[in-house]
């Protein structure tokens, strides 16, 4: 947490006494081993120093983060987000009705899907201090966890958002927010839908194996109630599907070709695509999540072809049309061809520019074809990198 609010701050990490240390992926056996750490006094055990030291910190997060001038936040929102994020949150909004307060969560989970991920932050940033404000100001027990519940969802999509722009150490504390406010509210599916995002930002820490079985626990608690209708079955087949991609990152193929089958039979089971509780998912979506799993065990030959069985104008929502051009760019690109991989990027660019102006990866891809010895035969690649916000060449 130091080393993100050095990295927040613009500030050496040393001056907050953390190394400098590249970010690297650890993975936890299973059971995870339990080590005291017994310090000696001169490592911060002493109560003065360690009152001294917190000091300085809530002093620095205080002026810096906390007090962000409303201006700066409008000008960069996911700035202003993350500073929310990485910070307990005042109790700055105004409290709306339920009903109005469920209007708003939904319309920025379309914006979402819209593939607007700048506009997301911005709403975000609003919404959060109204939904505090809302459950604070409930009195009945029913309202309480209904407000519990709506700011279950603002967490899961602002760390579904944090994912998508590779700020993994803010989409942790996010997850964290969203797991607390789904437990609260007592809703069984808002419940599963944070538990599948905390296994997604665990997935990316480094954990596959611990991601694996929470998605893992979490589909088996919700099977008794797929008989209750479709948005059941939308969030059992989507986590299903999660638990196949984390299979296929951890390496284990057999796993993940078997779980990516159950979530075929799911997704054939419900019948169509639909996009209850903001799954996106169904026969369509499943396909999607094939693409995405053959790429990340090496099969790139297979992700193309799954993708070729796929009609890129069908795929129903924005960003998931936007996700496949870059899954495929992604995977043409590690079958070393570039003049293809560059030709999907486009696609998803015309799809959602902010699929490509803020991915991580598309944005290394797009620097490596700079560097390509066939760059110059490629039509507007310069200027497609500048829309990006890569330089060089």
């Amino acid at each position: 947490m130091l080393a993100a609010l050095a990295e927040t701050l613009h500030v050496p990490p040393h001056v907050l006494g953390v190394a400098d240390t590249r970010q690297r992926s650890v993975p936890i056996a299973t059971p995870t081993a339990k080590v005291e750490a017994k310090l000696t006094p001169d490592e911060g055990t002493d109560p003065m120093r360690r009152r001294t030291v917190l000091a300085g910190l809530t002093s620095l997060a205080g002026t810096a983060v906390v007090g962000m001038p409303p201006a700066a936040a409008a000008t960069n929102p996911v700035a202003g987000l993350g500073a929310l994020l990485l910070n307990a949150l005042a109790s700055t909004g105004a409290p709306t009705t339920l009903p109005t307060l469920r209007h708003a969560v939904s319309t920025a989970r379309s914006v979402f899907q819209h593939g607007r991920y700048a506009a997301v932050a911005t709403s975000l940033l609003q919404l959060l201090p109204t939904a505090h404000a809302t459950h604070h100001a409930a009195t009945a027990t029913g309202e309480i966890a209904a407000a519990q519940g709506q700011l279950a969802e603002l967490y899961t999509l602002a760390t579904e958002l944090m994912v998508k722009l590779s700020r993994d150490y803010l989409a942790a504390p996010a997850a964290d927010r969203a797991l607390h406010a789904a437990h609260s509210s007592g809703d069984i599916l808002t419940q599963a839908t944070a538990r599948r995002t905390q296994a997604i930002v665990l997935r990316r820490a480094g954990q596959a194996a611990t991601a694996h079985r929470i998605v893992l626990d979490t589909a088996v608690a919700l099977q008794p109630d797929l008989h209750r209708g479709p948005e059941y079955l939308s969030v059992y087949g989507s986590l299903l599907s999660t638990a196949a991609y984390t299979a296929a990152v951890d390496g284990n193929r057999t796993s993940a070709h078997d779980l990516i089958g159950e979530a075929v039979d799911t997704a054939d089971r419900l019948g169509v695509d639909s996009n209850h509780r903001f799954t996106a998912f169904g026969p369509t979506g499943v396909r999607l999540y094939q693409i995405s799993m053959s790429r990340v065990l090496g099969d790139f030959g297979t992700a193309i072809e799954t993708a070729r069985r796929v009609p890129a104008a069908g795929i129903p929502l924005v960003e998931r049309r936007a996700r496949y051009w870059a899954d495929v760019a992604r995977s043409f690109h590690r079958w070393g061809k570039p003049e293809q991989c560059y030709r999907a990027l486009l696609a998803a660019e015309q799809a959602a520019p902010d699929e490509v102006r803020y991915r991580q990866p598309i944005q290394q891809i797009t620097g490596e074809l700079l560097r390509h010895p066939i760059s110059s035969s490629l039509p507007g690649l310069r200027a497609f990198a500048g829309r990006v916000g890569v330089r060089g060449g």
